[in-house]
């Protein structure tokens, strides 16, 4: 798992968020479109379909209209009315405060999407004024998608699953506490990543795994062969009870770390080569044979480091009997480890979340991007490798 850092980002490294364009786009188009919503709900003083004695006039369907910005083309839907008097000062205004606006939006996602700082932040905006309660629906339109997201069936097969977690700063009851952030990766069956579920807990426990498992087994979670993860009873209890029939497999990363914490650090490095010698054999058997050699060698002289080694040795060489091509990812959950450093740059500008649902609406943005990046983009592994 990783641990959150107190580290920040210089002001060069925020400025450069703004060459993520593709991360924002959706949500700039949606903050765009509630605006123009606003405009012409003011201006007619009535919501659709409204009836009020104070209305001053009647929709009238909509225009189409592109808007070609920094982060991609926005399609937008212009409100008319039935009169034409409505006219979008956003137009007007966007040129002046276009950048603004782009940084503004991504400094408040950054920062937990706060209701108060992103009207703030907004209100900065050539004189326009947000009221609290459109900021909250802009964050309410971001909350159903990301909802939507993470309810989402669970169709496929998805033989491997990944499974991690890391910690994060959240305000809470006037506290700031470390917090977990759960993930579980999978390879479906055609061989593409998609990222399944992401959570925000108060720790890692047998209950948050096993609720996230079962949320998973709800959305149609199955055929799961392998979950390497580190040795997390939470986990494993919840692989058993919910992914029956799969095989755990213990992380060597976190195996090597916990382990090399009782040797002398004068020695690490030739205790580390030699476990890491037999962890990455060719074949199952001599991966075994190695192993066991270290274990009767380090009995006397590093027993803390024999007796794991002994107990774990077949969770270790779990993914041995799966194709050769698979083995290097599925013996660590380092292909979530791009991910956590991904999480861990923006959630480093922000240090602490005003709350855990504000980390969560930010790590969950960040893991549907990657979700579609994955499951659109390069095979992960041939699941028609054969089995050896």
């Amino acid at each position: 798992m990783t641990h959150a850092q107190d580290t920040t980002h210089p002001p060069s490294e925020q400025l450069a968020l703004l060459d993520e364009p593709d991360f924002i786009r959706q949500m700039v188009q949606r903050f765009f479109q509630q605006f123009l919503e606003t405009e012409i709900t003011q201006l007619l003083q009535a919501d659709p379909y409204e009836r009020t004695d104070q209305r001053q006039g009647y929709r009238n369907g909509y225009k189409p209209r592109q808007l070609t910005t920094r982060v991609g083309r926005l399609e937008l839907q212009v409100p008319q009315d039935r009169e034409g008097r409505f006219q979008s000062e956003l137009f007007a205004r966007y040129q002046r405060s276009e950048k603004a606006l782009v940084l503004a939006l991504q400094e408040a996602y950054l920062q937990g999407v706060s209701t108060r700082k992103v009207k703030k932040l907004t209100e900065q905006l050539g004189g326009t004024t947000v009221s609290k309660s459109f900021v909250s629906q802009v964050c309410q339109a971001l909350d159903a998608d990301i909802e939507a997201w993470r309810t989402r069936r669970l169709d496929q097969a998805y033989p491997y699953l990944m499974v991690d977690a890391r910690y994060e700063h959240i305000r809470h009851h006037r506290r700031v506490v470390s917090q977990a952030v759960l993930v579980v990766q999978g390879v479906n069956q055609d061989g593409y990543r998609d990222l399944l579920a992401v959570a925000v807990a108060p720790a890692e426990s047998q209950t948050t795994w096993g609720t996230l498992f079962s949320q998973l087994a709800q959305r149609g979670l199955h055929g799961v062969d392998l979950v390497p993860s580190d040795a997390h009873q939470g986990v494993r209890q919840a692989v058993e009870r919910y992914c029956p029939g799969a095989a755990w497999q213990y992380g060597h990363t976190p195996f090597q770390r916990t382990l090399l914490a009782w040797v002398p650090r004068a020695q690490r490095p030739e205790v580390a080569d030699a476990i890491r010698q037999g962890l990455t054999a060719a074949e199952q058997g001599p991966a075994r044979a190695h192993l066991q050699g270290l274990i009767d060698t380090y009995e006397t002289t590093y027993p803390q480091v024999a007796d794991p080694l002994e107990a774990n040795l077949d969770f270790l060489l779990a993914h041995m009997i799966y194709p050769k091509a698979h083995r290097k990812r599925l013996r660590t959950t380092n292909a979530l480890e791009r991910l956590h450093r991904e999480f861990a740059r923006r959630s480093q500008v922000v240090q602490i979340f005003p709350n855990q649902a504000a980390c969560l609406r930010l790590i969950a943005a960040l893991a549907m991007e990657w979700s579609e990046e994955w499951t659109t983009g390069k095979r992960y592994l041939n699941m028609e490798a054969e089995k050896p």
